[in-house]
């Protein structure tokens, strides 16, 4: 009996510590086993379960999966494509990628999956069965152990769900021939089966940080507008919801619960009540500017509902916009996905993945048609690509990183790199810090859902996520990339360190098709140059140098402002060189 007893004690001790382990609702907060206030830092990795074509450059012609994928097998046949899908999901992301962004500073990592990984589309079944995939649970099961050896919560994230459940049919991979998830109730059969599925494999795993059930459902059950932003009562997708939370529960009672709203995860009307006591709201910002008034509905509901609130999907905008949102949703204790890692020539997220001139090839012929590219070309060209997404052939971007973590804490500056004061500074190469510290540019930030039109901040769209406007340079001495676009009162901060103090002279590399342009340099500590100006080259490929002399630096670290008083031309580097 006594050992009886002891057993039951020992399982039921069990069952407590092992329940107290995993994140889970207190309140209004995201607790982990200890209850300690647990603020999720995350990154969404978008494209690697299912593909967007906006991050393939595909989008004008083919933007769900589905029509990417039939666009590839049309080129290089069934078994090649096959053969490039496999290259592209094991280089997507692997124990590197999970280490690097643990080192960069996030501590979740959020999955978005496609249903088609785990079970096969409802119409591949037989007489109504639901049969499983192992492909999907393995990629699951891997990216869970790297993310268990770097002590990091991994969310499940049903990005495609059976059928699909958006009018915005890239999102989910919605096929608008098939009947959407809305539409069948195979499909939404299958939905609640593959989470149960889910929840069975990994209920046990304190890892698993939470399950985000269904990812922007965008629908028009009611109303007109087709994506749901004006539906007040959803009740299909509360209905659905609650089927999927309670098959979860039949298996795990441990993990967290996420549920989205309709109109892209925001549009909760209708939701309420909530259902269960283990669950939290999520919401996805873009575009829009960085006030509490911009979050208030959320921080409404998580007052009126006691419940806690999470920023599961946002990105896509500048640096500027990027540190402001995450300063404000983590001064009211919000958690936060950004999105994604990887896309092709991407300049606002922490990677790009580098896109070669063969790709252009078969972009223009899918887009135009004309000459067919030949199956070797065409392979060779998309493995080539699949293989530029390994970490160690992406371009890390250390702006984004820094406006993420360090610039959220500090409008302090750092270099972008070591300047020597007897080398060039290259002008895309100017301090990391935000707009009005680092640099100073007029158009920093995308606002165009509040504005109605779109901002481009970086006019170049090249290598930095600033304000500053960066273009590829031609020049036979560069880095590769000058500063365009130049207005008047703009400037770019360079810091440097000089062994003592000197006086230099400044050889300014320059081009400008007819504006006359003039800048000077100044320092912190008062030190200003004089003026000079910079004539016409006649071309904005035409590269000349003038020299600015009597350049004081003092000995130590000096903060260098270049000040462009009138703008309108492009800038390649400085030279400083010490004036005998």
């Amino acid at each position: 009996m006594t050992k009886l007893i002891l057993t039951l004690l020992s399982l039921l001790f069990s069952i407590v510590f092992s329940g107290q382990s995993f994140l889970h609702r207190e309140g209004q907060k995201i607790v982990d086993g200890k209850g300690k206030n647990i603020g999720l830092r995350g990154l969404g990795l978008g494209g690697w379960m299912v593909q967007e074509g906006y991050m393939l450059q595909t989008q004008p012609f083919a933007s769900p999966q589905y029509v990417i994928k039939q666009k590839i097998q049309d080129l290089i046949g069934e078994e090649n494509t096959k053969e490039f899908y496999t290259a592209y999901k094991a280089n997507g992301i692997t124990k590197r990628d999970v280490d690097s962004l643990a080192a960069w500073g996030f501590n979740s990592v959020r999955l978005p999956m496609h249903y088609n990984l785990y079970t096969p589309p409802v119409e591949a079944e037989k007489n109504g069965e639901i049969t499983w995939i192992e492909e999907g649970f393995t990629m699951t099961d891997n990216l869970l152990k790297w993310c268990a050896e770097n002590k990091m919560y991994l969310i499940l994230d049903l990005h495609a769900a059976p059928g699909g459940q958006g009018n915005d049919a890239a999102i989910s991979d919605y096929d608008t021939s098939k009947p959407s998830l809305w539409q069948s109730e195979a499909n939404q059969k299958k939905m609640i089966a593959l989470w149960k599925k889910l929840a069975s494999r990994y209920k046990n795993n304190p890892w698993i940080g939470a399950y985000d059930i269904i990812n922007e459902p965008n629908w028009n059950f009611t109303g007109d507008n087709k994506n749901g932003c004006d539906e007040n009562s959803n009740g299909p997708l509360r209905e659905l919801m609650i089927a999927v939370t309670k098959a979860i529960r039949e298996v795990d009672t441990n993990h967290l619960i996420f549920i989205e709203g309709n109109c892209w995860g925001n549009n909760y009307n209708g939701i309420f009540p909530l259902w269960d006591e283990n669950m939290a709201l999520s919401f996805h910002k873009y575009w829009n500017y960085n006030t509490t008034t911009s979050i208030q509905k959320m921080l409404d509901y998580r007052t009126q509902y006691n419940v806690p609130i999470w920023l599961g999907e946002s990105g896509e905008n500048s640096n500027v916009w990027f540190k402001d949102v995450i300063s404000l949703v983590e001064k009211n204790n919000i958690g936060w996905a950004f999105w994604p890692m990887k896309k092709i020539e991407n300049i606002a997220g922490v990677t790009s993945v580098t896109k070669i001139p063969e790709y252009d090839v078969l972009l223009k012929y899918w887009k135009e048609g004309g000459e067919k590219p030949s199956v070797d070309f065409a392979k060779k060209t998309l493995m080539k690509i699949a293989d530029n997404y390994k970490m160690e052939n992406v371009t890390v971007k250390p702006d984004v990183i820094d406006a993420m973590f360090r610039q959220v804490q500090t409008n302090e500056t750092k270099p972008y790199r070591k300047h020597s004061v007897s080398g060039k500074f290259f002008a895309s190469e100017y301090d990391l810090g935000t707009n009005g510290y680092a640099y100073l540019d007029k158009d920093f930030v995308n606002y165009r859902v509040e504005t109605g039109h779109f901002e481009e901040w970086n006019k170049g769209n090249s290598m930095r996520n600033d304000g500053v406007d960066i273009l590829p340079c031609k020049d036979i001495d560069t880095n590769g990339y000058q500063v365009s676009f130049i207005e008047d009162g703009e400037w770019l901060q360079f810091t440097t360190e000089v062994s003592k103090q000197k006086v230099f002279k400044v050889a300014i590399r320059y081009s400008s098709t007819n504006a006359e342009g003039k800048l000077h340099l100044e320092t912190e500590n008062g030190n200003k140059s004089e003026t000079i100006l910079l004539p016409a080259t006649g071309s904005d490929d035409n590269w000349e140098t003038v020299i600015l002399p009597k350049v004081f630096l003092n000995s130590g670290t000096n903060k260098i402002k270049v000040v462009f008083e009138k703008g309108g031309f492009n800038l390649n580097h400085l030279e400083f060189n010490a004036q005998k």
